[in-house]
């Protein structure tokens, strides 16, 4: 069953789970920041692989404006640790195998893909704010400056 896409004002649905780095990461550990939790396909392929690196290159850019990233895949602990330590990405990963998050996200299920409709992974991310309410929704994030639309809508949110 895949539940609804939270939008903009809802509260972002409570999620936990384990990182590459061996953590377990929770929405309240980001309780006073904003998050970026963006949710890809897969490891090490090439549209997940542009964006994550698009988010390393410009993490401090983000961090000085207090918003801190998570990704978000189906993909086990070991494969993000690979994924991880091949492009030296600095941000947690939270494998997610069972959907439990993607679910409760409601990025998971149908999509088309080449003009054809299969069940997947939305790639979609959530700018959540320092309360834990979904801020925007971004549907078809652009994977090369994937940064720079989170940091002009984080702008334009606070004007």
């Amino acid at each position: 069953m895949t539940n609804t896409m939270p939008d903009a004002g809802d509260a972002a649905p409570a999620f936990s789970g384990p990182t590459a780095s061996g953590d377990t990461l929770s929405l309240s550990d980001f309780q006073g920041r904003w998050l970026l939790l963006y949710f890809y396909p897969k490891d090490d392929t090439p549209g997940c692989t542009k964006q994550a690196c698009n988010l390393r290159d410009n993490l401090a850019v983000l961090e000085a404006e207090n918003i801190a990233v998570v990704g978000v895949s189906g993909d086990d602990v070991a494969s993000h640790e690979r994924f991880a330590a091949k492009y030296d990405l600095p941000f947690p990963l939270l494998a997610d195998p069972d959907r439990t998050v993607l679910e409760a996200y409601g990025v998971w299920g149908e999509k088309n893909f080449y003009g054809k409709k299969l069940v997947g992974l939305k790639r979609t991310s959530f700018l959540i704010d320092p309360e834990g309410v979904v801020r925007h929704v971004f549907k078809r994030p652009k994977t090369g400056a994937h940064a720079q639309e989170v940091l002009a809508k984080r702008d334009a949110l606070a004007a």
